[in-house]
């Protein structure tokens, strides 16, 4: 039991605070807050220290909500590596969260309760263990859904795709192509059906190819987008995330996993991920 509460926190899981996706977040958190606080009334409501209506009281701490959502997670907000985030890290986060909602609601009471001791630890302590306790509530039936939804819908799509690598590659006449380097010494030829695949790594590019059965690792300082530029990259190279471009004739097993797709290709043992954002054209193209 304890073994698979460890397996499921530790698998992966997309990261949703960001572009478009953080502004449905702050809407859904918004509606919901507001739905569940004024429907259900969860907490004790002392009416006559109430400054207006209870719906505008609820309203108030849903877009308040929203509001620290937007703020933490924002332009302004924290950096995020969501290239290795995982369902643990999105419930410490989701923590993190409650708790910084709950000091900005601390913060509100003036302007919503007619309390003389609105400013005082223990109406701290009260919004901080209310927003917890709601906020765990959404999240204890939010994530485990969405996990086992996207998981499973990642895993059917992956089963349908049948990869393996393209004899044809042996014989492809494409000639090498020149790279040029930010360091003009270090600049190389590069075959496009020797390659197997390229991940950015801080200022520096890991070149992956497959020469005689042997695979050569190339680190050069460029980055992946004038990696990608520069090659000129033919239909069967292609950008499955924002730090990997893969030639897709070298893949030979597809899975699935809540964050996307999972790649293995024959002559390497890394594992190149597929993110949300191309699937489409990853589908588009594995088996064009």
């Amino acid at each position: 039991m304890i073994s698979n509460l460890k397996d499921f926190l530790n698998q992966p899981y997309p990261f949703y605070y960001k572009g478009k996706q953080l502004f449905y977040f702050a809407l859904l958190i918004f509606m919901m807050s507001v739905f569940f606080n004024y429907f259900f009334e969860p907490f004790d409501n002392y009416v006559p220290e109430h400054k207006m209506d209870f719906f505008w009281i609820s309203v108030i701490h849903s877009a308040n909500a929203a509001l620290v959502v937007l703020l933490l997670f924002g332009p302004i907000g924290m950096k995020i590596n969501e290239d290795k985030w995982t369902v643990k890290k999105e419930m410490v986060l989701a923590t993190a969260l409650f708790v910084s909602i709950g000091i900005f609601q601390f913060l509100v009471r003036d302007l919503i309760y007619d309390n003389p001791y609105n400013w005082s630890w223990r109406y701290l302590l009260e919004e901080i263990r209310n927003t917890c306790l709601v906020g765990f509530l959404f999240f204890a039936i939010i994530v485990p859904i969405n996990y086992i939804r996207l998981k499973s819908q990642h895993v059917d799509l992956a089963s349908q795709f049948k990869a393996k690598p393209h004899s044809e590659i042996l014989v492809d006449k494409q000639e090498s192509v020149a790279i040029q380097t930010q360091q003009k010494s270090d600049d190389f030829l590069l075959d496009p059906k020797t390659f197997l695949f390229a991940k950015a790594d801080g200022n520096y590019l890991e070149i992956m190819v497959s020469q005689n059965g042997e695979i050569q690792k190339l680190l050069k300082r460029m980055t992946l987008k004038e990696f990608e530029t520069q090659l000129k990259a033919p239909e069967f190279i292609i950008r499955t995330h924002r730090s990997y471009l893969v030639n897709l004739h070298h893949v030979s097993d597809i899975r699935g996993n809540a964050q996307g797709y999972q790649l293995h290709l024959t002559p390497h043992p890394e594992t190149i991920p597929v993110s949300r954002g191309m699937i489409p054209l990853f589908e588009s193209r594995i088996n064009a």
